[in-house]
């Protein structure tokens, strides 16, 4: 029985991270960065793809465990088994690396004895390799190509070769421990250090206690809060402070369905959003270390301008299928790379100029080649605004004069004088970016608005609506008085949501994305109705749906990219970074309103 999405938990070192399921396997692991090749790929495939379990023998291979949960506010993961003759604790981690990553589970003995079960299958490439396993100074040893993977436990447990995996059985009583270290390396490298999983346990602890300690929120819901932060940052990578949008690639929108994408890289339209996030909640660090990542990744001719850039900023992302993998409950193809990083997206131009703003008023310290560039995408974007293009959602069907990519091409405009208003020594002509403003502002109000319905719309000339249409209210393009933001707003719910959960647009019929099937309701256009209803003096209502949305975590608090209100379960790529961008967003928002009274 495939495990539902929601079903695993995530832990890792901020270069990759695994999923955990509640049946104890590891079936997701990327090694060594969250864009590598997966080791294990049991999640898009079958055991036989990789994975590594470990849990009591008397579970068989489906059995889950009786409860779990985060230590504290860190990524340690432990999972508890009550078993007939004991209760046992596997703690999962994953230690910030040195120079190797490293996959640690620690099995500990909390009452009476139990008989465990490890059973590791790698597999690399996607599953698509079967590696060769040797002994080595008492160790177990897996090589393929240019991947090399050690496994060993301590102490030395009973371990044998069977069916192209690796098994071991042992005993833990209460007070005792045995734990396995899994450690990859290039081929051609020596093996790392070796590293005790005890100290390891401690010191990743420490980590997490001290990143915690900065959280500067106190509102409302500082759990939730906290958890989504943690997730953010275990989606973060170190060497470069890129944020990827998702762990994982291909799960699907629709189950059995073919809108599976790859998600293990960053996204331009995710930076205002992440910004605020990590600004409100004290985050400095982090804010900066992504604003450095966008400055280095957008540099260049602005036409040349991607929706999206790999971990360093990497411009070729080539999407390719992978026959071999069934997908996840039979929803393919399963893919790597994503085609839609070479769409035009107009609003990314505005996502761009608007994070550089958030992050000048935040104090961040000023480089002094930004504003140039602010100008150069600005230069382009003056004619450029007046073309179609393939949206925020990156439809793979005709391009269109999209109303969210007007509206944040107005943003860029408008920043921009605004900046310029606050700041009049730094070069540039703000009644050029005024004209510009003015205009965008008076095509998308003709245009893009539907005086019959009282709505924008998707595209101009469409009766079609769009979730984006609810952060117009939030950019500024009109305040949250004026009657076309409530008629928006209200269109949007009744039209676009059940339940208080809002799809992006509709997929029936002739869909504009040029593709088959449906897919659920989407967590952070959900999210963002919260903050549409708590700016236009629907407070209780915004309220009321933000506990709403809380319910649809996990029991260790992780969002998907989606939920299917008719299945109950979650759906799409995870855990997701802009659901849980969301949710801070729409938290920090609720709790100003409050304490402003």
């Amino acid at each position: 029985m495939t495990p539902r999405i929601e079903d695993y938990a995530l832990i890792g070192d901020l270069q990759t991270g695994a999923l955990v399921g509640r049946n104890g396997s590891v079936d997701w692991l990327c090694l060594p960065r969250f864009d590598s090749g997966a080791c294990f790929a049991a999640l898009l495939g079958d055991e036989d793809n990789g994975h590594w379990r470990i849990a009591p023998r008397s579970t068989g291979s489906t059995g889950v465990c009786t409860r779990r949960a985060y230590a504290g506010e860190s990524l340690v993961l432990e999972t508890y088994w009550e078993t007939a003759t004991g209760t046992v604790k596997v703690i999962d981690f994953m230690p910030q690396r040195d120079k190797a990553p490293d996959l640690m589970r620690i099995v500990e003995g909390v009452s009476g004895s139990v008989e465990m079960s490890s059973v590791l299958r790698l597999r690399f490439d996607f599953g698509n390799i079967v590696p060769w396993m040797r002994r080595s100074h008492g160790h177990r040893v897996a090589v393929a190509g240019p991947d090399s993977v050690w496994l060993r436990s301590e102490p030395p447990v009973r371990t044998w070769g069977q069916q192209f995996s690796t098994c071991s059985s042992f005993t833990v009583a209460e007070g005792e421990s045995v734990a396995f270290v899994l450690t990859w390396h290039a081929s051609h490298s020596p093996r790392p250090k070796l590293i005790d999983p005890h100290k390891a346990l401690e010191h990743t602890l420490a980590d997490w206690a001290k990143w915690a300690a900065r959280c500067t929120y106190r509102g409302r819901h500082r759990q939730a809060v906290m958890r989504s932060l943690i997730t953010l940052k275990a989606l973060t990578y170190a060497p470069t402070g890129g944020i990827v949008a998702a762990l994982t690639t291909s799960l699907p929108e629709e189950l059995g369905g073919v809108r599976n994408w790859d998600y293990r890289y960053c996204w331009l339209r995710d930076s205002t959003l992440t910004l605020g996030a990590m600004i409100a909640a004290g985050y400095l660090k982090e804010a900066r270390a992504w604003r450095n990542w966008l400055l280095r990744a957008v540099a260049g001719d602005p036409s040349d301008l991607q929706i999206m850039y790999g971990l360093a900023g990497e411009r070729r992302l080539p999407e390719t299928e992978l026959e071999w993998l069934a997908g996840y409950e039979s929803s393919r193809p399963v893919r790597t790379g994503n085609a839609a990083v070479r769409q035009r997206q107009i609003d990314v131009y505005g996502e761009v100029i608007d994070s550089l703003r958030v992050a000048r008023e935040a104090g961040l310290d000023d480089k002094p080649h930004a504003w140039n560039l602010q100008l150069s995408l600005l230069g382009f974007l003056e004619s450029a605004w007046r073309e179609p293009d393939e949206g925020l959602w990156e439809v793979r069907g005709e391009r269109r004069h999209f109303v969210h990519s007007k509206v944040m091409a107005w943003v860029a405009a408008d920043r921009a004088v605004r900046t310029l208003e606050e700041n009049p020594s730094l070069p540039g002509d703000a009644e050029r970016w005024r004209t510009m403003r003015d205009a965008v502002h008076a095509e998308v109000c003709e245009r893009g608005y539907d005086p019959g319905r009282n709505t924008f719309t998707q595209y101009y000339g469409s009766r079609e609506l769009d979730a984006s249409t609810l952060l117009i209210v939030r950019t500024g393009f009109l305040p949250p008085d004026d009657p076309r933001v409530a008629g928006t707003v209200d269109a949007v719910r009744s039209e676009l949501a059940a339940d208080g959960l809002v799809r992006r647009y509709s997929t029936a019929g002739a869909s504009v994305d040029g593709l088959p099937g449906e897919e659920g309701a989407f967590v952070a256009c959900s999210f963002w109705l919260v903050d549409a209803l708590l700016r236009t003096g629907r407070r209780t209502e915004a309220e009321e749906l933000f506990e709403r949305l809380l319910e649809l975590r996990n029991d260790v608090g992780l969002l998907a990219e989606e939920y299917d209100p008719v299945a109950g379960r979650q759906l799409g790529n995870y855990p997701q970074a802009f659901s849980h961008i969301g949710l801070v967003n729409s938290a920090v928002d609720l709790a100003l309103w409050e304490a402003a009274g």
